[in-house]
């Protein structure tokens, strides 16, 4: 058994916290673990590391890599995006480099997992995946089911048949319904949503995308697996719903018999975390005085709230949302508007990825700029230099290796360097902590984009 896990979605639901520059799959929203490091480790009961291939845009990578090796699985296969094409051309990508790269034959059964889920009872998922691999074995393309909780309108609904052996036939996937419509499926009883997860073998998947989607299918026969990637673009963008699921005949349902939810608005957030003696969910500084039924997350400020009822307050370190409960799915419109006025809080936080680690923002004024540099251990900075702009580092943590032009050096924790305009310098991390340094820019032009790399 193969685990594909896709984890190249940039989703804006949960703006301010998730953004196209650091999307979900990459917060920490239950504890101090990421949502895509808790899905690695979920697997890894079941599968080795080796076994686990993770899908993902090109621009993902290094934080991609960051997290498999946080949770011990930095042997897992990683399969680069070049453009985003939605989950069928993923899937297809991922099945092509499991034929070809890993050597999987045809029986090969695939477990198709999103990255940004929250799903509890470990074992019980366990147990759940295994009955989905058996039935997928029988050549069926299942997908896994969740038994509504209530008339949920976010989610796609599964209308189920008859059972056999623990799982049902499929009579019809469901678009997202209005509220009347999912109070009927929920009453109907024989209704789930659907959870956006598959498993079929290898050869089960390659025969569907044959019979139903011959532009996917087409760009794999005949194909190495890095002729494939590079037509990537070539294929629909479409998901595996669409393009499989809703024609295939082979489709069953296997229920998913745990605690599942896709996180999928602020008020999906505000259902995982545990609550107050008022209904209030708090994560960060914060204090309530007379509140009831309320999300507060707080990241650098204190936040009081006073006398507020079903109220979702999210505070990053450059936004702040507040929303009505139930109104959560529309902040993909304060997104959207943000977009169409060119501002850079839609798509970028202020802490930026690096192959060698992070860059943050600490706070700008005229002629300067500060930020917080982390370099990991063995990682540096390429030989540079600045037409426009002179550098101040000042060591945090960590020891700090310099070349500045000829001459090299060590700076320690409490120590400083000057760089001057047009001077060439590397700075590295030859140590085993992480290094912090604070940079000060000073200059006309503090752009990103003036750094010439050698």
């Amino acid at each position: 058994m193969k685990v594909i896990i896709l984890a190249g979605g940039g989703g804006s639901r949960l703006f301010p916290l998730s953004r196209k520059a650091y999307p979900k799959q990459f917060l920490a929203l239950e504890d101090d673990k990421s949502l895509l490091v808790h899905t690695v480790e979920r697997f890894l009961s079941m599968v080795s590391p080796e076994d686990i291939v993770l899908v993902t845009n090109e621009s993902y990578y290094y934080h991609v890599q960051n997290e498999l090796e946080l949770c011990h699985a930095d042997k897992a296969h990683i399969v680069l995006e070049p453009i985003a094409r939605n989950t069928a051309p993923a899937i297809a990508l991922a099945a092509k480099y499991c034929d070809t790269e890993l050597g999987c034959d045809r029986d090969e059964v695939l477990v198709i997992a999103a990255a940004d889920h929250v799903i509890r009872q470990r074992e019980a998922f366990a147990d759940c995946v295994s009955k989905a691999a058996a039935v997928a074995g029988e050549d069926a393309f299942v997908t896994f089911g969740i038994k509504p909780r209530s008339p949920e309108t976010g989610y796609g609904y599964i209308e189920a048949g008859e059972e056999r052996d623990g799982s049902f036939r499929v009579l019809s996937f469901k678009e997202k319904p209005d509220l009347a419509l999912a109070e009927q499926y929920l009453a109907a009883g024989n209704y789930y949503w659907n959870s956006g997860m598959f498993a079929f073998r290898l050869g089960c998947i390659l025969d569907e995308l044959a019979a139903y989607q011959p532009e996917i299918s087409g760009l794999l026969e005949g194909r190495s697996y890095q002729e494939v990637h590079d037509r990537f673009e070539d294929m629909p963008s479409i998901s595996i719903d669409y393009a499989v699921a809703e024609h295939s005949k082979r489709v069953r349902m296997v229920p998913l018999s745990c605690y599942w939810n896709d996180i999928g608005s602020w008020d999906a957030m505000y259902d995982i975390l545990p609550k107050d003696k008022a209904g209030n969910a708090v994560k960060g500084d914060c204090i309530t005085i007379d509140c009831k039924n309320s999300l507060l997350i707080g990241h650098d400020r204190l936040i009081a709230g006073i006398g507020i009822d079903d109220l979702l307050l999210v505070e990053s370190d450059d936004v702040i949302v507040a929303t009505k409960k139930g109104n959560s799915q529309k902040v993909k419109d304060v997104v959207d508007t943000l977009k169409k006025n060119h501002r850079k809080e839609a798509t970028e936080h202020t802490t930026l990825y690096y192959s060698w680690g992070t860059s943050s923002a600490l706070g700008k004024g005229k002629n300067y700029v500060m930020r917080k540099l982390r370099i990991m251990p063995g990682k540096a900075l390429p030989l540079r230099m600045h037409y426009h702009r002179t550098e101040h580092f000042i060591v945090l943590s960590g020891t700090a290796g310099v070349k500045r032009d000829d001459k090299a050096m060590m700076i320690h924790e409490n120590e400083s360097v000057f760089i001057p305009q047009t001077s060439r310098y590397e700075l590295a991390n030859p140590g085993r902590i992480p290094l912090e340094i604070i940079e000060i820019r000073n200059g006309t032009y503090l752009g990103e984009d003036d750094v010439v790399e050698f």
